[in-house]
């Protein structure tokens, strides 16, 4: 492998290296191994080059989680959010044969094709909330999950969801899982409706919260007037047939 200083870099690296998640050339460098040496490693076959400045060792198998993880710490703000979240909160209706991974952030990114062909995901930068809202309000770990790993509340992931119908998400599955989450902590849900940005997410959240007569109706009501945006809301979805009409409460 060269010289006795690459030798002992090497020993080294095979001892602390994470063998669950990907590191990174800024990891590596950290580790004393250079990107020139990682390169070499990598062609002589100890480690295995993910993409550009990114490797794992050799036959490993990454972590789902621990690579979310990973990833979280490339891109400000992102989290697991809208119907991976709930699910992951136990909010659930069809189970995927293989879940897309739903992910929001603060800033445009784009997802390693590596990545993708491993965890299939799809990442969003929607500002579904305006700047007053405390940073990270919502969002936090799931027990029994990867501590550094950010995921909506029930409360926020659904109106995350409600953003995503007529685009990625059925106008029917969403309430099916409004029906699931009927029982959401209303105090929370007022802080983030307090927030919103978009007079759809507001809109649909008070069409299903009537239809299905779920406990906080009245709320989406209050925030809905608040909004105002007109009587009407209509937009056709990308997802099925379904016509979305959203008429404002009289």
């Amino acid at each position: 492998m060269g010289d006795n200083k690459e030798y002992f870099s090497f020993k080294k690296l095979l001892e602390t290296i994470p063998h669950r998640e990907p590191v990174d050339i800024a990891w590596l460098n950290t580790n004393k191994v250079s990107s020139s040496y990682a390169a070499r490693l990598a062609k002589a076959g100890y480690l295995q080059r993910l993409g550009t400045g990114t490797y794992t060792l050799k036959g490993a198998t990454l972590d789902k989680d621990a690579t979310l993880a990973w990833l979280s710490r490339q891109v400000p703000g992102m989290h697991v959010a809208a119907k991976t979240a709930l699910s992951w909160r136990g909010v659930r209706h069809n189970l995927a044969f293989r879940e897309t991974l739903t992910l929001w952030g603060n800033k445009q990114f784009k997802i390693p094709e590596w990545f993708h062909s491993l965890f299939p995901a799809r990442y969003h930068t929607t500002q579904l909330f305006d700047n007053k809202l405390a940073p990270g309000f919502g969002i936090g770990p799931v027990a029994g999950r990867h501590p550094e790993l950010m995921v909506s509340c029930t409360e926020r992931a659904l109106l995350e969801l409600f953003s995503e119908v007529g685009t990625y998400e059925s106008f029917d599955e969403a309430m099916q899982l409004a029906e699931s989450a009927r029982h959401l902590r209303l105090d929370v849900l007022d802080t983030l409706m307090a927030h919103l940005t978009r007079i759809k997410v507001i809109r649909l959240a008070t069409t299903y919260a009537d239809e299905l007569n779920l406990p906080w109706k009245d709320l989406a009501y209050s925030h809905s007037t608040r909004m105002g945006g007109g009587k009407r809301w209509v937009s056709k979805a990308g997802v099925g047939t379904q016509r979305l009409d959203l008429k404002r409460k009289a």
